[in-house]
């Protein structure tokens, strides 16, 4: 269930930029958070055209359009609300998400979910210490932990320590379905480094 609030102001220009999209008929809006439940989590609208919908979508009718909730962002959506406020600049979209970056993860939260809920919660706090932090890239189809680092630990000389005695015991201990981690980071570019 849709928990979002989008007032009639906010529906009203969201119309009018999908009426702009001449070549897309039935252009809809998507909603959904990048890196929910986390310290970095983004709430974002975009457009979504015909044959771009997912399958675990929510679809609302809105004023003159469809609105598609990604299923998956819908526990970090709740009570938030888009409103739109005219001025003599033209006006601002504002969306409100007081849940996005609420940790809200289960043992049937998707695995990337899951992941960043350690990283976000239980990692980076100890790396922030040496003013680095972690993230993940991806999951691959073999059940690797693709992950990045940044900050102090981009380029640190005991960054395969921290990966693979830290971060790979503490992921696979809490997600034993991983078969491992592997780190993407350029360590050459030592510039931050912490040493």
């Amino acid at each position: 269930m849709v928990n979002v609030d989008i007032t009639e102001s906010a529906q009203d220009y969201l119309r009018g930029l999908l009426d702009k999209q001449k070549d897309n008929e039935n252009i809809g809006i998507r909603m959904f958070v990048a890196n929910p439940g986390t310290s970095q989590a983004e709430t974002c609208i975009a457009y979504c055209r015909p044959g771009e919908e997912k399958p675990d979508d929510e679809i609302v009718e809105l004023k003159g359009f469809k609105a598609y909730f990604e299923g998956r962002s819908l526990p970090f959506l709740v009570d938030a609300k888009v409103d739109y406020s005219a001025d003599r600049m033209g006006g601002q979209l504002t969306i409100r998400a007081p849940n996005s970056k609420m940790p809200q993860v289960n043992a049937d939260s998707p695995l990337e979910d899951r992941i960043n809920y350690v990283l976000y919660n239980d990692v980076n706090p100890s790396l922030a210490s040496h003013g680095g932090n972690v993230s993940l890239v991806e999951v691959t189809d073999d059940m690797y932990a693709i992950l990045k680092f940044g900050g102090g630990c981009q380029g640190c000389g005991s960054v395969a320590i921290t990966l693979k005695q830290g971060i790979e015991v503490q992921l696979m201990d809490k997600l034993p379905e991983l078969k491992g981690i592997r780190d993407v980071t350029d360590h050459s570019d030592r510039t931050n480094a912490y040493m």
